[in-house]
């Protein structure tokens, strides 16, 4: 179909009044933008001295970097923890034993409706006082963006193996495979490559929702950040700094994800669509979502073949 089914195609009016509409925004837009330039210079944001000690002091750079190597050790210790803890909670969701399935669904629920950062101080601060144990700020921000992430990987799992045709599992059965061995076996290797996309995405939000540690007393890039910008009172170029920075890790993500994507959509012929995924997630506990997929590509079959 070459017009929506959601709306009228615009006349010629209507089309003159939003390309006015849009003359009119961008202008407002260049104003503000110029505005805002303007009043920067006038209070010397872009003079010299502000900009100079990212390049002339090697402490600087060097407090920048331990900071970024600090935010992707934890990222990279809650992507991996987050990432196991998702896959079995998602296939522990879609067991058919309830005494499985239930727990599982309750552990999800209750971790995407809590704050991460609510995750975090229980572990800082409730845990210590609970059990007496003190928890560093790093594992702290770790086993919060474990379980936070971990029960969003968990629906995205659960998405991936319902967007499967059932024929899947019924085929597998058929030849005597038990349900552990279907899933295992079967299910989840496909699931994870129409998913791929979608949990890289998701691997992206981990990474910023990392920065949530500085709150807490972790040393990360924006706690680091906070104590060079008091020592040389420039706060607006450290933190464009450090949105450089996070610019950069999350296009490198980003561009992985694309990159992925289109290898899998040309060798297999599947997509996984991000915003079917979300809608998925959602639904309530009993929701059944719907991921788009297209079939694999079947050969022709040899000159020989039969009907």
């Amino acid at each position: 179909m070459s017009q929506s089914v959601l709306y009228d195609a615009l006349g010629p009016r209507a089309r003159r009044r939003v390309t006015v509409w849009s003359v009119l925004a961008l202008v407002l837009v260049v104003g503000l933008v110029v505005v805002a330039v303007r009043r920067l210079i006038d209070n010397g944001q872009f003079e010299a001295e502000k900009w100079s000690p990212f390049v002339d002091e090697p402490l600087v750079l060097q407090i920048l970097l331990e900071g970024l190597r600090a935010t992707l050790q934890a990222a990279a210790y809650g992507i991996v923890f987050a990432l196991v803890v998702g896959t079995l909670l998602g296939v522990g969701r879609l067991s058919t034993h309830r005494w499985i399935s239930w727990p599982c669904t309750a552990v999800i629920e209750w971790f995407r409706a809590l704050p991460l950062l609510l995750v975090m101080f229980f572990f800082f601060l409730g845990v210590p006082a609970l059990t007496g144990i003190n928890v560093e700020p790093l594992w702290s921000v770790v086993f919060g963006l474990t379980l936070y992430n971990g029960a969003v990987i968990a629906e995205i799992v659960r998405a991936g193996v319902l967007a499967l045709p059932r024929g899947q599992r019924e085929a597998a059965h058929s030849i005597g495979l038990r349900d552990g061995q279907v899933m295992r076996l079967v299910l989840l290797p496909q699931a994870f490559r129409i998913m791929l996309p979608v949990l890289i995405s998701q691997l992206v939000v981990l990474l910023k929702d990392s920065t949530l540690g500085f709150i807490i007393g972790y040393r990360d890039l924006l706690e680091l950040s906070g104590t060079i910008h008091r020592n040389l009172d420039n706060p607006l170029q450290v933190y464009f700094v450090v949105a450089v920075l996070f610019i950069l890790v999350n296009s490198l993500l980003s561009w992985v994800a694309h990159r992925v994507e289109s290898r899998q959509r040309r060798k297999f012929g599947t997509r996984a669509r991000i915003d079917d995924v979300e809608s998925a997630l959602g639904g309530g506990v009993g929701g059944t979502p719907v991921i788009a997929t297209t079939p694999t590509p079947v050969g022709a079959g040899s000159a020989g073949g039969r009907t």
